[in-house]
């Protein structure tokens, strides 16, 4: 039961955001900024963002050589040129919002290692720098040359160099939003799990933290929904896939890890970075089992952990010992393309979902697209 004070100052808002990861607290944000005089509430199931926000590997990345040549497989030129385009200008917008220092941002680069499978990709590198010339005006891509230095395993042929990729600490990046959401007096719920949405009222209801209650209804003028694999609950007619993605990190190195910068593996399928304390970050390898991985449960895949157990030992360090100190899965979501669903559902109800594992580099921007709808 809800008291009489509750339903006085609690329930009814002028916006209210489904989901508090990098999207729903973006859009939180810029509509308070936009509308300073309105009430805004976001509402997150979680204790933390329950899908990839936190959970991801901090990559502050807009494409690999060899993901981008992929795309131009299913897209055309234009659309390819326009993903990265709207990619990059998503991570210089929350390095100017936020500073540099507020992300613990580090402008590393990216590389890419090239193994056999990949080595054609290298004759295609003046084509792609060509393609992306007017929006970065010099060359991104290079091979890079230093390759014993870095002490990869025999498979790795090559590197690729990305002048304009980064890492970020993606604790910080969602703290910076949570104090600049409590600045601007937004109102945040967790432990919220939105259970149904009505369209036409435009209502959100949450069910109860006790069983003994009924859910709670709240009412808004504007609704954001932001809940990216989890939204068919609420949406169920949408081109959303669920799509797990597994993180690993070592116990600190016995030896110093003679690189630093955000590393691609096998397409992009698979990252690692060196992260606090000479550790190892590492993730990805969902193709190895696409299928399994195509679920929103937050277990672990026991192949694709032995894929990157392997994959440590032979190509990324062959001559150290690997200790694992933490593993944890994030949910990503996916589509038939890798367009975000950017769209009004009904009046004054919009829908942000489906980054495609790219969340840092284009939430903030989705969000702008979704408040100018408001």
């Amino acid at each position: 039961m809800l008291s009489y004070w509750e339903r006085e100052h609690f329930l009814k808002y002028d916006l209210i955001v489904a989901g508090a990861g990098i999207v729903g607290l973006s859009v939180a944000v810029q509509y308070a900024i936009k509308y300073p005089e309105k009430k805004v509430l976001v509402l997150e199931r979680g204790l933390f963002p329950s899908g990839a926000s936190t959970k991801n590997a901090g990559f502050a990345c807009f494409g690999s050589l060899t993901e981008i040549l992929d795309d131009l497989n299913y897209l055309s030129e234009i659309e390819v040129s326009d993903l990265v385009k709207k990619r990059f200008k998503g991570l210089n917008s929350i390095r100017e919002f936020f500073g540099d220092e507020s992300l613990g941002y580090q402008a590393t680069g990216g590389y890419e290692l090239i193994t056999e499978n990949e080595i054609d990709a290298l004759s295609e590198i003046d084509r792609i720098n060509q393609l992306l010339s007017p929006i970065f005006q010099r060359n991104v891509f290079e091979v890079f040359n230093d390759i014993k230095a870095y002490g990869f395993g025999p498979k790795v042929r090559s590197i690729v160099k990305n002048h304009f990729e980064g890492e970020l600490d993606s604790g910080m990046f969602l703290d910076s939003l949570w104090k600049k959401s409590q600045s601007l007096g937004i109102k945040i719920l967790t432990g919220a799990n939105v259970k149904a949405l009505d369209l036409f009222e435009r209502t959100i209801s949450v069910e109860s933290p006790l069983p003994e209650n009924t859910p709670v209804t709240f009412q808004a003028e504007q609704i954001a929904i932001c809940t990216n694999a989890f939204t068919k609950i609420i949406v169920p007619d949408l081109d959303i896939k669920p799509g797990r993605g597994l993180i690993l990190v070592s116990k600190p190195l016995e030896k110093e890890l003679p690189w630093s910068g955000s590393f691609h593996y096998d397409k992009g399928y698979v990252y690692f970075r060196k992260v606090y304390g000479n550790r190892l970050l590492i993730g990805g390898g969902r193709n190895i089992d696409f299928e399994g991985e195509q679920t929103d449960q937050f277990e672990i895949n026991p192949k694709i952990k032995s894929y990157l157990f392997d994959l440590i030992e032979k190509e990324i360090l062959p001559n150290q010992k690997f200790s694992l100190e933490m593993e944890w899965t994030g949910i990503m979501a996916f589509g038939k393309t890798k367009q975000p669903i950017i769209k009004m559902i009904a009046e004054d109800v919009c829908v942000g979902v489906r980054l495609g594992g790219m969340g840092v580099a284009i939430g903030w921007e989705t969000a702008t697209e979704m408040v100018s709808h408001f």
